[in-house]
Protein backbone atom coordinates (compact mmCIF):
# COMPACT_ATOMS: atom_id res chain seq x y z
CA UNK A 1 0.00 0.00 0.00
CA UNK A 2 3.08 2.53 0.57
CA UNK A 3 4.46 1.68 -2.53
CA UNK A 4 0.98 2.27 -4.56
CA UNK A 5 0.42 5.56 -2.56
CA UNK A 6 3.76 6.58 -3.37
CA UNK A 7 3.57 6.06 -6.83
CA UNK A 8 -0.06 7.72 -7.51
CA UNK A 9 1.64 10.70 -5.45
CA UNK A 10 4.53 11.03 -8.11
CA UNK A 11 1.98 11.09 -10.68
CA UNK A 12 0.84 14.37 -9.69
CA UNK A 13 4.07 15.37 -10.06
CA UNK A 14 4.37 19.04 -11.67
CA UNK A 15 7.82 20.22 -13.29
CA UNK A 16 8.53 23.68 -14.62
CA UNK A 17 12.18 25.08 -15.83
CA UNK A 18 13.72 27.97 -13.68
CA UNK A 19 14.04 30.79 -15.68
CA UNK A 20 16.64 31.97 -13.48
CA UNK A 21 19.29 29.61 -14.17
CA UNK A 22 17.31 27.02 -16.26
CA UNK A 23 17.31 24.29 -13.33
CA UNK A 24 14.11 22.23 -13.06
CA UNK A 25 11.85 22.66 -10.19
CA UNK A 26 8.85 20.16 -8.91
CA UNK A 27 6.01 19.94 -6.53
CA UNK A 28 3.32 17.22 -5.72
CA UNK A 29 0.12 19.55 -5.77
CA UNK A 30 -1.70 19.04 -2.68
CA UNK A 31 1.55 17.65 -0.32
CA UNK A 32 2.44 20.94 1.34
CA UNK A 33 5.95 20.97 1.34
CA UNK A 34 6.79 18.32 -0.73
CA UNK A 35 8.93 20.15 -3.97
CA UNK A 36 12.38 19.84 -5.13
CA UNK A 37 14.86 21.63 -7.25
CA UNK A 38 17.71 19.80 -9.15
CA UNK A 39 20.01 20.81 -12.29
CA UNK A 40 17.82 18.13 -14.53
CA UNK A 41 14.23 16.90 -14.66
CA UNK A 42 15.78 12.99 -13.57
CA UNK A 43 18.00 14.59 -10.77
CA UNK A 44 14.39 16.66 -9.53
CA UNK A 45 11.98 13.37 -10.20
CA UNK A 46 14.38 11.14 -7.94
CA UNK A 47 14.56 14.60 -5.17
CA UNK A 48 11.36 14.84 -5.61
CA UNK A 49 10.67 11.19 -4.78
CA UNK A 50 12.96 11.45 -1.66
CA UNK A 51 11.05 14.18 -0.09
CA UNK A 52 8.08 12.46 -0.76
CA UNK A 53 8.99 9.39 1.44
CA UNK A 54 10.48 11.39 4.12
CA UNK A 55 7.59 13.62 3.96
CA UNK A 56 5.30 10.80 4.78
CA UNK A 57 7.04 8.80 7.29
CA UNK A 58 7.36 12.03 9.09
CA UNK A 59 3.70 11.96 8.96
CA UNK A 60 2.85 9.05 10.03
CA UNK A 61 5.29 9.29 12.72
CA UNK A 62 4.18 12.26 14.24
CA UNK A 63 0.23 10.84 13.60
CA UNK A 64 -0.70 13.45 10.73
CA UNK A 65 -3.84 12.51 8.83
CA UNK A 66 -2.20 12.44 5.38
CA UNK A 67 -4.40 13.21 1.86
CA UNK A 68 -5.84 10.26 0.66
CA UNK A 69 -4.32 10.07 -2.90
CA UNK A 70 -6.19 8.45 -5.91
CA UNK A 71 -8.52 6.42 -3.05
CA UNK A 72 -5.29 5.65 -1.58
CA UNK A 73 -5.15 6.34 2.08
CA UNK A 74 -2.15 5.77 4.94
CA UNK A 75 -2.69 6.24 8.57
CA UNK A 76 -0.80 5.26 11.86
CA UNK A 77 -3.24 2.92 13.89
CA UNK A 78 -5.35 4.43 16.99
CA UNK A 79 -3.97 3.58 19.92
CA UNK A 80 -7.58 3.03 22.63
Amino acid sequence: MLRAYLDAAMRRARYEILPDDGSYYGEIPGLDGVWANAATLEACREELASALEDWVVAGLHLGHDLPEIDGIVLSTPQTV
